[in-house]
């Protein structure tokens, strides 16, 4: 099917606002009926199986012939358009009524992503990019931050479910907190990349992330000025990390991340 990226982010929107309405009344039920995954502390809801049931039926009526990758029933790339879903970023905040997860959308291309929006149930907020077209909070044009240093800059980052892996992560991030302004963790790496993308945070860096974690969000944050490294294309940092940062840092804080063990066997 033949299609322009403000018409995909058209539907992203509408799948997204759709799902995040979805999930947002039917928390008290679905957090009644939670299975685990990788780990105990990997969890799914049914809001989340419900919701992404929900934005593959919508797809399949307006865009018959694409395929669709997601969290929780899989899939794989096609041929054409291929919309990356993560029905609920965030799912252990959600399942204790923490306000910070979303609902992320991206449509892909050959790999890469051309519309995406990450939608925010409890606020409301609707961030969304094009690629070529800029980065958007609830239509207001967005740009990343530019902090004097790396010393000075908010890095934000995330921890795996498996407890091994996490406190390895956990001890790369104390040292990293010793040479950055702070730390900030929120439990939602889609959530975070929209931070960077408005300046909230001058980085952020993950390991162990899926492309449904990151295909709407990193579109945003690159659309709005931040360098992105997407997983797997930048070994020194682990084959498995995520890294966006505002361009007056990336490089020195690149260099700390190296220095202080981020890329490690772990």
């Amino acid at each position: 099917m033949s299609h322009s990226n403000n018409d995909l982010l058209k539907i992203a929107v509408a799948v997204a606002v759709e799902a995040g309405e979805l999930v947002r009344t039917e928390r008290a039920k679905a957090i009644q009926d939670v299975d685990t995954k990788s780990t105990s502390t990997d969890v799914v809801t049914a809001a989340d199986k419900a919701a992404e049931a929900l934005i593959r039926d919508r797809l399949a009526g307006l865009r018959p012939e694409d395929a669709v990758l997601g969290e929780e029933d899989g899939g794989a790339v096609g041929t054409g358009v291929t919309w990356v879903v993560d029905p609920i970023d965030g799912t252990v905040n959600y399942l204790y009524g923490y306000p910070w997860y979303c609902v992320s959308v991206a449509a892909q291309v050959d790999g890469v992503s051309v519309a995406g929006a990450v939608v925010e149930p409890v606020s409301g907020r609707q961030w969304t990019a094009t690629r070529g077209g800029g980065a958007f909070l609830d239509g207001e044009p967005l740009a990343v931050s530019r902090p004097e240093s790396v010393e000075l800059s908010l890095v934000a980052t995330g921890f795996a479910y498996s407890r091994e892996r996490r406190i390895a992560q956990a001890a790369v991030a104390a040292r990293v907190a010793g040479r950055v302004r702070d730390i900030r963790r929120s439990g939602s790496s889609a959530l975070d990349l929209c931070s960077v993308a408005a300046g909230w945070v001058d980085a952020y860096y993950e390991r162990g992330l899926s492309a449904w974690d990151w295909a709407a969000g990193a579109l945003i944050a690159a659309e709005a000025g931040a360098v992105v490294t997407l997983p797997g294309t930048a070994p020194e940092l682990g084959t498995d990390t995520m890294f966006a940062a505002a361009p007056a840092i990336v490089d020195g804080l690149r260099a700390v991340l190296v220095e202080e063990g981020v890329g490690g066997d772990y």
